[in-house]
């Protein structure tokens, strides 16, 4: 409870320091689950930021994120990610954003220290807010109960709205990984990194409320019940391309109607993004590499943005078979596609492009 507190009086604190005209930086929304923040830069372009506060804070960092694909806004974010455990503090983390942020646009940063206006003395505010806490009694104290138990009821219903759109099977696979998230964090077994589970369970959430999942344009499945393995069928493809009639030809042959493909992730998920690679058809075509690798600028290091989403990528991927002529190679050897020679041949590809530059097509070609 007293952790809770902390952390309305710090978001309640924050609220008041930027508010929603601040010439710079600005809380637009803000819950003990989520901050949303809006940086302003020297033009007057907007960059939004969230960041969502997990059940383990403070004992972890809040998980930031970002929609844009500034490369300095990602920068500061990735920054952020590597606080020492005694800046995980949600006021800390601003103080910090706001800072790096100013300096890498070159403005002037709103004085964060100690000082004697409300919209200075981010750190004095928040200690002294916290000692006037101590000393409240024990009706106030009271009160403070109640609010929290109408607050997380309030919050308890937003997330049944919010998962109103999931069906039974999804919403089972979701309690399932948390639950044995919960347990490994008993065992001190966690395995994977906080940032990249939070935004692994995110994307999963998004994509079972998808229109796209929906209608079984693709479906995911988790390997092992882990979040850091996705195999993804992708089910619908374009009408009138050759490779949708390979599939039909597929499922008569072999009762498959699916390119199956495999999804990876590093515990620096969203920074670094997934490994992906066609286990089965084999095909020819599509910017399809030895071993299955995947041949787009989106999947490496230099092309990737924390803010992709993966429906997205996954829809990307499919559009990419498409346009690169994908075509199935029935009754080749399924031993050609394997995890070890797909991770070569994307390491070579990588290489050959990280000195030659990536051929972008003209935009009437996407």
């Amino acid at each position: 409870m007293a952790c809770l507190a902390k952390l309305k009086q710090d978001i309640k604190f924050l609220e008041t320091s930027f508010s929603k005209d601040h010439e710079r930086f600005q809380i637009r929304s803000a819950s003990v689950d989520e901050l949303s923040c809006r940086f302003i830069g020297r033009n007057g372009e907007k960059y939004d930021i969230h960041a969502n506060i997990t059940e383990t804070y403070p004992q972890t960092a809040p998980i930031w994120f970002s929609d844009s694909e500034d490369v300095t806004l990602t920068t500061v974010i990735g920054r952020l990610t590597d606080s020492p455990p005694e800046n995980y503090n949600i006021v800390h983390q601003v103080k910090k954003l706001v800072t790096d942020l100013c300096q890498l646009h070159e403005l002037p940063a709103p004085t964060i220290d100690a000082g004697g206006d409300a919209s200075c003395q981010m750190e004095t505010n928040s200690k002294a807010m916290a000692s006037n806490q101590n000393d409240s009694s024990e009706e106030e104290e009271e009160d403070e109960f109640h609010y929290d138990m109408e607050e997380d009821a309030q919050n308890d219903q937003k997330a049944k709205d919010d998962d109103k759109d999931i069906e039974l099977d999804n919403l089972a696979v979701l309690e399932r990984l948390k639950q044995n998230q919960r347990l490994s964090y008993l065992k001190g077994s966690v395995s994977g990194s906080v940032q990249a589970t939070d935004r692994l369970m995110k994307e999963l959430r998004d994509i079972y409320r998808s229109a796209s999942f929906k209608n079984e344009i693709y479906t995911v499945d988790l390997v092992n019940d882990s979040l850091y393995e996705w195999n993804v069928r992708l089910k619908k493809v374009d009408q009138d391309s050759a490779l949708f009639t390979d599939l039909q030809t597929f499922k008569e042959k072999e009762g498959r109607d699916f390119i199956l493909l495999n999804f990876t992730y590093k515990d620096s998920f969203p920074f670094d993004p997934p490994f992906v690679r066609v286990v089965h058809p084999i095909l020819t075509g599509g910017y399809v590499l030895g071993g299955g690798a995947i041949c787009m600028e989106l999947l490496t290091k230099q092309g990737w943005s924390s803010a992709y989403s993966l429906e997205s990528v996954i829809l990307q991927i499919s559009a990419t078979l498409v346009k690169g002529k994908a075509r199935i190679q029935f009754g080749a050897s399924k031993s050609q596609y394997s995890l070890a020679r797909a991770q070569q041949s994307f390491k070579s590809l990588v290489q050959i492009h990280e000195k030659n530059g990536w051929f972008t097509p003209p935009k009437e070609d996407g």
